[in-house]
């Protein structure tokens, strides 16, 4: 045999067994991590999808929540898994950006242990208080706020604590930030009057609002919600620069074959194009955002460095 067919042999055998890979793959149940309760935006987007994907796939899809350390548990579970396409992440800015930032040394690296396989959902934030607080507009809100500062309770789950201490910057107030495992049990928190408020991804809050158990103050997206018309931005409310939104996405653990990664992206794009699912996802005020894994990728980096500076900005102690 010749030097230059060694050289190619290699790469041909790659070829045939990537092709014959994804012709097999998945030959078993795949297991879809939720790194948190259920009940929160990552849960509900999981089981959204999760019957779609199990149909286009012909496997089922195995919601398994793993809670706990503000999402690190899960993910990091996930991380240290087989990267074979049979356990994944259900991902969100939480996750991937907010609990990373706020580590002295993460349990895992959002960037080089994951590999992205597709956005799926978006979903804008909402400020919304307990009916107890006497506020229902932002001018008001913020007035008691600042002759007040920290006689409001902020609970957070997730993400909602770094959109809560970019908000007291921008707008000079201060809470008291009371952390929970999730945002289920944080919303839980708010319905039982715990807390005060929360910057909750509006997909969470949506069943509160419409039955008047929340009161919204203004939400973060650059228009206003078409399943909630009538809550106003925060530009509307007088707050600049502040337009915020939350994502999830599917990652698989990094070294997965890219034949696999291939197959779940058509596959998630294929699921999100179903007029149920996406009926299903805009009943809960999320957009859904698939993409390319490259992407995917490209928006982890970012929101990472954003978080970072945030927590920096804040001078927010690192656990």
């Amino acid at each position: 045999m010749t030097a230059s067919k060694r050289a190619i042999l290699p790469a041909l055998l790659m070829l045939m067994t990537g092709s014959a890979l994804s012709q097999t793959y998945p030959s078993q149940p795949i297991r879809i991590v939720v790194p948190f309760p259920p009940g929160g935006t990552v849960d509900v987007t999981a089981r959204a999808i999760g019957p779609a994907l199990t149909d286009i796939l012909g496997q089922s899809m195995v919601i398994e929540n793993r809670g706990g350390a503000q999402g690190l548990i899960g993910t990091e579970f996930v991380a240290r898994a087989a990267p074979n396409g049979y356990t994944l992440l259900l991902g969100s800015n939480s996750t991937l950006s907010v609990a990373p930032s706020l580590q002295k040394k993460s349990p895992y690296d959002p960037v080089r242990d994951f590999a992205p396989i597709s956005l799926i959902g978006m979903t804008p934030f909402v400020l919304v208080v307990h009916p107890s607080v006497p506020a229902t507009a932002m001018k008001e809100f913020i007035g008691i706020a600042k002759r007040k500062p920290e006689t409001f309770t902020m609970g957070s789950g997730g993400v909602g604590h770094l959109v809560g201490e970019l908000f007291q910057t921008i707008t000079g107030t201060k809470f008291v930030h009371v952390p929970f495992q999730g945002t289920g049990p944080a919303g839980a928190a708010l319905l039982g009057g715990h807390v005060d408020l929360l910057f909750d991804q509006l997909a969470n809050s949506v069943g509160q609002l419409k039955s008047g158990k929340f009161r919204p103050i203004a939400i973060s997206s650059a228009a206003r919600s078409t399943v909630l018309p009538g809550i106003p931005t925060m530009a509307e409310s007088g707050v600049r620069g502040f337009e915020v939104t939350s994502i999830t996405g599917l990652l698989a653990p990094a070294g997965a074959p890219k034949e696999v990664i291939a197959r779940l992206n058509a596959a998630i794009h294929k699921a999100l194009a179903r007029p149920d699912v996406r009926e299903r996802f805009a009943s809960m005020a999320l957009e859904t955002i698939p993409g390319s894994p490259e992407q995917f990728a490209a928006y982890i980096k970012e929101d990472l460095a954003r978080w970072t500076k945030v927590v920096r900005d804040a001078g927010i102690p690192l656990n």
